[in-house]
């Protein structure tokens, strides 16, 4: 992170907190329900997620290019909400608000990697509904193991820079004001906005990394599905047309749940209160976490019949057990 500051020149003295605050939300009684209600909604997170990971994992037939997206985003929803929950239950139901400095730092890149990476798993996703119905003969040939391992490689090692760079900014800040951060975890636009020397770098980036991050991204995606409903009018029939659209279903269900409230959030930024961007922020962490791999299960009958068959094949080596014992 010296790369950041060397550019400021070496006689600037950097004054870094020894730890920040987190403040959490202000006014409101009987808060700690609240984080109560964000631990059930994270233990049915990680049932559920490692539920959709477990069965692409054991069913071969799973192994399919639009699984590996599956397979990372369950991954990221594990392991985002892991980074998160125990951290925030730990600061506010354990009373543990103080979090060292270079704690706090990596706080931030855990949560925005994990943030921003379910944007662009929603991308993959829809690139491979793009292709499959609209160029459904060369499905195979374009969507394959190789590139959908590329795409998901390509986007991990974007966020990360991505992510390093905003945290790497933050480190060039010198902090003689408050170390009061007003949200639930180490949140990036609350934390710069602390500091006392210029701050501009990181004004630009809480601008465009939202647009980079989940804008582009967004238009990428409603693009794709006009583009879907261009090529579905034009079938023969009707039941042909809504046959293929209920295959994205799933999908337009987590881009509604992922997208609407971090779009409100970063959109009005400022004007927003500090409740409700806390509010916004938290539950769009842990509910598409929780709802992505139920959504999935209901809505994709590939993985139900999985589960069926898997549930199946246990079953019915206990009975074999049983009845071997007794013999």
């Amino acid at each position: 992170m010296e790369l950041f500051n060397y550019a400021l020149g070496k006689n600037i003295t950097f004054v870094r907190p020894p730890y920040f605050i987190i403040r959490g939300f202000v006014g409101i009684p009987n808060v700690k329900y609240y984080y109560v209600f964000l631990f059930f909604v994270y233990i049915v997170s990680v049932l559920g997620n490692t539920a959709v990971m477990a069965v692409i994992y054991l069913d071969h037939n799973l192994r399919t290019p639009k699984y590996v997206a599956v397979f990372n985003l369950a991954f990221v929803d594990l392991f985002g909400s892991s980074a998160l929950v125990p951290k925030v239950l730990d600061i506010f139901l354990f009373n543990h608000n103080l979090i060292p400095y270079n704690d706090c730092l990596t706080f931030l890149f855990f949560c925005y990697s994990c943030l921003s990476m379910q944007s662009f798993n929603l991308v993959a996703l829809a690139y491979d509904r793009l292709v499959a119905i609209t160029y459904p003969l060369h499905y195979q040939a374009k969507v394959t193991h190789r590139f959908m391992f590329s795409l998901i490689a390509s986007f991990w090692i974007f966020v990360i820079i991505a992510v390093l760079i905003a945290v790497g900014l933050i480190t060039r800040l010198s902090f003689c004001k408050s170390v009061v951060v007003n949200s639930y975890f180490c949140d990036h636009g609350q934390i710069y906005q602390l500091a006392c020397n210029d701050f501009f770098p990181n004004d630009v980036v809480s601008f465009f990394y939202p647009v980079l991050i989940f804008w582009i991204p967004l238009v990428f995606i409603l693009l794709s599905y006009l583009y879907i409903g261009y090529t579905l009018s034009k079938l023969a029939t009707v039941h042909q047309g809504m046959k293929a659209f209920k295959t994205c279903i799933a999908h337009l269900l987590l881009v509604v749940i992922y997208f609407t409230p971090l779009l409100v959030t970063f959109t009005l930024m400022e004007k927003i209160h500090p409740n409700n961007r806390i509010l916004n922020l938290s539950l769009t962490s842990v509910f598409p976490p929780m709802l992505n791999p139920i959504i999935y299960v209901l809505q994709t009958e590939e993985i139900k019949v999985s589960m069926r068959k898997i549930l199946k094949i246990r079953g019915g080596s206990k009975i074999t057990i049983r009845k071997s014992m007794k013999v």
